[in-house]
């Protein structure tokens, strides 16, 4: 069994000492030994970085994009290598990675306009014979740590842009599935980062603490959990450090009478049974406006759940692959059970599924429950597997209380032809994220991604304009030449034009 190590001021690096093993989700077979991160590990990745910072800061911006540039070719042209390693590890199907990974390099292709977006702001003559601007700079030290279920996408949401701005980056990623993590951090140093500019470091807490303490490390990146971004949040900044934690969700597609219902269903199968449901913007709760756009909803569904095409994730032709753990499985299938205890109508279920060749494999089939309520778990709770509630109100402003009373406020859409209706969705919805007819409202990398309430701890959103500003502090700097031959008195009062 091949150990995985980690990459350390550019040298491949492995210790002895605690480790776990990598699994196969598709055959339920560890793959892989990964070694976990000692606090001395952590600390010479952090030293490298803090050696490698000060000539990497005064790399010009242009030669910094230029590195990007050849990162962006390098991915593209692994693309099949990623996408494998992707789903031998997670179990999403190849064409999911795939798409995880372009949507990956949108970030790589905005940190290619360094120049553009590191531009300072200039005003000539604020006062006589002053000038002033600002300068955005990089924070020094920064880290971010990353969850299984996008090991090449949110990596790359980051450190492209961290890296592009002057800082030097620690990432430590997923001990699930960490091997495609790896070989891009390769291909970024291939395509000419120098040393110590980018380092990754497998661990559990052991490691996330290590750099929530470590006063080097100036700022945080999280995206998981809510109750481990509210710990990260709560943790980095009572050390002075600037976080940003994208926690949980509970994504919901509201359907007005007059949706599309055929589109409308062929974006909920996508948006919440594609990689199983692991996903932050996964449907996971549809809320029908009348009965009669419930019934013919759950009666269009019904055939094409039980129609998944449902195998390893690295055959092709697929829609769904395993989930990523035998652990996330059972915990699927707890929340199944618990849903059907509670007295919600259990329309498909899921569970029992065996695949042929692959009988020891973490496999869960699509379920559908309908006639949810509010106060059952299966509604409260992030379930994070291919499960899809069905909620029925009688109103759309009934709908938008219910989302807006739910603690997440990460992503929503409405399918509807009201423009009047969407536009007040659009306004009035608690949420970061918003889709009218569009599932999966994942903004594209030059704007931002993040979304309100317990989705997010922290003012700024990941990537995009908030990428620039969380990764860049401003400078702002006020100069004045006065003539040679003038003279001028002490002034005592608050200066002022």
């Amino acid at each position: 069994m091949s150990v995985i190590p980690h990459l350390i001021n550019g040298e491949l690096v492995t210790e002895n000492g605690r480790a776990v093993d990598v699994f196969n989700p598709s055959t339920g077979q560890a793959i892989h030994k990964l070694p976990l991160a000692s606090q001395e590990t952590i600390q010479k990745a952090i030293d490298a970085a803090k050696a490698a910072f000060p000539a990497w800061r005064n790399t010009p911006p242009g030669k910094r994009a230029q590195v990007m540039f050849r990162f962006k070719q390098l991915l593209e042209q692994n693309e099949a290598r990623i996408a494998q390693l992707i789903s031998e590890e997670h179990g999403k199907t190849l064409e999911d990675a795939a798409g995880e990974l372009k949507r990956g390099i949108e970030n790589v292709e905005f940190a290619c306009a360094a120049p553009e977006i590191l531009k300072g702001e200039y005003s000539r003559n604020v006062g006589p014979n002053i000038d002033a601007w600002s300068d955005f700079q990089p924070l020094g030290v920064v880290a971010g740590i990353t969850p299984f279920n996008f090991p090449a996408m949110v990596p790359l949401w980051m450190y492209p842009l961290a890296i592009v701005c002057g800082n030097c980056f620690i990432l430590k990623p997923s001990e699930r599935d960490p091997s495609s993590t790896l070989l891009i951090a390769q291909l970024l140093l291939e395509a000419g980062l120098p040393k110590g500019v980018l380092s990754v470091v497998h661990g559990d807490k052991t490691a996330v603490d290590a750099l929530i303490e470590a006063p080097e490390v100036k700022a945080l990146s999280f995206v998981g959990s809510t109750p481990i971004a509210e710990y990260i949040y709560a943790e980095g900044t009572k050390r002075g450090k600037r976080v940003q934690a994208l926690g949980g969700a509970k994504n919901h597609a509201v359907l007005m009478p007059d949706a599309d219902l055929d589109n409308a269903v062929s974006a909920l199968m996508g948006a919440a049974y594609g990689s199983c449901g692991e996903r932050c913007m996964a449907i996971s709760v549809a809320v029908c406006v009348g009965d009669q756009v419930a019934d013919a909803l759950v009666a269009k569904l019904v055939p094409q759940i039980k129609a998944l095409k449902i195998g390893a994730g690295t055959s092709c032709g697929l829609d769904m692959g395993p989930l990523v753990t035998g652990q996330a499985r059972d915990k699927v299938s707890g929340y199944v059970e618990d849903g059907v205890a509670a007295g919600a109508t259990l329309v498909v279920d899921g569970r029992g599924l065996s695949v042929a060749g692959h009988e020891e494999g973490f496999f869960l089939g699509g379920c559908l429950f309908d006639n949810v309520t509010p106060e059952m778990r299966i509604y409260k709770e992030e379930i994070f597997g291919p499960v899809l509630c069905v909620v029925r109100v009688n109103s759309l402003e009934e709908a938008m209380q219910l989302i807006n009373d739910h603690e997440y406020g990460n992503g929503t859409c409405i399918f509807t032809r009201d423009g009047e209706a969407a536009r007040l969705f659009c306004d009035e919805i608690e949420v970061g994220m918003v889709g009218v007819n569009v599932p999966l409202p994942v903004p594209v990398a030059y704007h931002s991604f993040g979304g309100w309430k317990r989705s997010l701890f922290g003012d700024l959103h990941a990537y995009g304009p908030d990428g620039v500003r969380f990764y860049t502090r401003r400078k702002a700097i006020t100069q004045r030449w006065p003539q040679r031959a003038s003279h001028e008195a002490s002034q005592f009062a608050f200066p002022s034009l």
